[in-house]
């Protein structure tokens, strides 16, 4: 594994960094925060015409066919743009690593009506998986799938969706599990494509979200929403295995913007404990404060390379499995080798982000809880990768658990 960035990337990350500084300030940022949803479409075609959102898709399907180190890379840039997580959760975690999941599953049809506008910015794709009776157990879920014909039928509730206004107003749609048998174990999911403006598909207020205020999230039920058989993302009561690799994206892009987040909280504190004055000098040349700055430093350091460690194992678990349609099993790491990886890597991202917001807001005391520093916006943006977006914390920690322990120590099993 080469740490060293090339050419390509650097440009990257360059580019990148400069579009979000040139269009958007951190004053404008906290004022999107503050104002909500839904996300502006100036923000989705400017970074589409970088050829980030969807970096990954191959060129042959309108994508720029970015390996996934380098749309870490991108990812933890946005992160350090927008400490709200909005874009980190909305653009990157849900768009981009699902839009290539739906990309990947997809018939040409799909990809020529939605994926290929997605990647240009003008329509919002998503993941709705989570239902009301729970979001990691598979087996709870309630929503039904029936083969009429060249259709399905569909019926249930999903919640907890980021993006639901952004999708309705771009006529966007989303990936949904459903279950085509009565088995009800995960070998009866099926994941289909269902368009925000489908007849029956009821889309619910906005949550009043902790953070990322400006990236909608919601819920919606379907009552005999009918899709045809084209929009059946991959073979029929395989969703399962397909959903797990679309999450396994997801949280590589999450970590990444969780480590951005904690660099831009890291940056604004250092710089302040070197400013303010406290008994005749720098509060910086405190031990009670320059330590802890060395140890969250340190940590920073250790979370980038997890992200980039399982980045590194999925560009080779997807070359060896081929792109973009897959024709083979990946053998230098089984695919729970690398859950195991994106699992540390997404616990560390966002948890190192809020340990740094809460210690730097006791460097800047009251300025630091209020919003002229943007210290309290990345505390409540980064805990919805703690708790929530691309499944909950302690969900990382089974995946982790399962792999050191082994499967007979599973708490599903």
């Amino acid at each position: 594994m080469d740490f060293n960035l090339t050419d390509e990337q650097k440009l990257i990350r360059e580019s990148v960094r400069d579009w979000w500084k040139r269009n958007c300030p951190i004053e404008r940022i906290q004022e999107l925060d503050k104002k909500g949803p839904p996300w502006p479409r100036d923000i989705f075609e400017g970074l589409a015409n970088l050829g980030v959102i969807m970096g990954t898709v191959p060129k042959e399907h309108g994508g720029s066919g970015l390996d996934w180190q380098t749309e870490a890379i991108v990812a933890e840039e946005g992160g350090y743009a927008d400490p709200s997580d909005a874009s980190g959760t909305g653009l990157m975690g849900v768009e981009t690593g699902w839009g290539f999941n739906i990309d990947r599953w997809c018939n040409e049809e799909v990809r020529e009506k939605f994926v290929k506008p997605a990647i240009k910015g003008q329509k919002f794709l998503g993941i709705a998986d989570t239902e009301p009776v729970g979001g990691s157990d598979l087996s709870m879920h309630r929503t039904t799938a029936k083969r009429v014909g060249d259709e399905w039928i569909i019926n249930g509730e999903k919640v907890f969706i980021t993006g639901t206004e952004e999708a309705r107003e771009m006529s966007g749609g989303w990936w949904v599990l459903a279950k085509t048998d009565e088995s009800g174990s995960h070998k009866s999911e099926t994941a289909l494509f269902v368009p925000a403006n489908t007849e029956g598909l009821e889309i619910h207020p906005v949550y009043n979200d902790l953070g990322g205020g400006a990236f909608s999230h919601g819920s919606f039920t379907m009552r005999n929403v009918r899709v045809p058989d084209s929009y059946r993302m991959g073979e029929e009561n395989k969703g399962f295995y397909y959903t797990m690799g679309g999450f396994d994206n997801a949280r590589i892009l999450v970590a990444a913007g969780g480590v951005g987040i904690a660099r831009r909280v890291l940056e604004v504190g250092t710089e302040y404990i070197k400013q303010r004055v406290l008994f005749g000098k720098p509060i910086a040349k405190f031990e009670g404060i320059q330590f802890p700055l060395v140890d969250l430093y340190i940590e920073l350091e250790s979370a980038r390379f997890l992200y980039q460690r399982a980045a590194w194992m999925h560009d080779i678990r997807y070359k060896e499995e081929g792109m973009p349609v897959k024709t083979s099993e990946a053998t230098t790491f089984k695919p729970t080798e690398v859950a195991k990886w994106v699992a540390m890597a997404k616990w560390t991202g966002p948890h190192l982000a809020a340990k740094a917001a809460i210690e730097v807001m006791h460097w800047l005391g009251a300025a630091g809880y209020c919003d002229e520093y943007p210290i309290e916006m990345a505390l409540r943006g980064c805990l919805g990768g703690c708790v929530a977006a691309e499944g909950a914390g302690n969900i990382q920690k089974i995946v982790i658990g399962r792999e050191l322990l082994g499967r007979e120590y599973i708490p599903y099993k």
